[in-house]
């Protein structure tokens, strides 16, 4: 347990942080999941919209450093690549 001030206000915020976070990667992993099940179903225009949500949640998740910077784009490129796949 934190004995000091200063590590008990470190420990707040780290709390109050750890809610936001998690917050916001569960939005991040909503919306991959709604592009890979459009995916899975073949239905290309429902992968498109997916992912005209996910890719900007996983561009924020990334400058906040919820996810690394290259796991982020590694992630929108597979994603996109496997819409293309699709066809039109």
């Amino acid at each position: 347990m934190a004995n000091t001030k200063s590590a008990k206000k470190a420990a707040r915020q780290i709390a109050r942080r750890t809610v936001i976070n998690k917050a916001r990667r569960t939005r991040v992993r909503s919306a991959v999941r709604k592009v890979e099940e459009a995916i899975s179903a073949g239905d290309r225009a429902a992968a498109v919209a997916a992912m005209a949500e996910a890719e900007p949640a996983l561009v924020r998740a990334a400058r906040t450093g919820i996810v690394h910077r290259n796991a982020a784009q590694r992630k929108v490129s597979r994603l996109v690549h496997r819409i293309a796949k699709l066809g039109k």
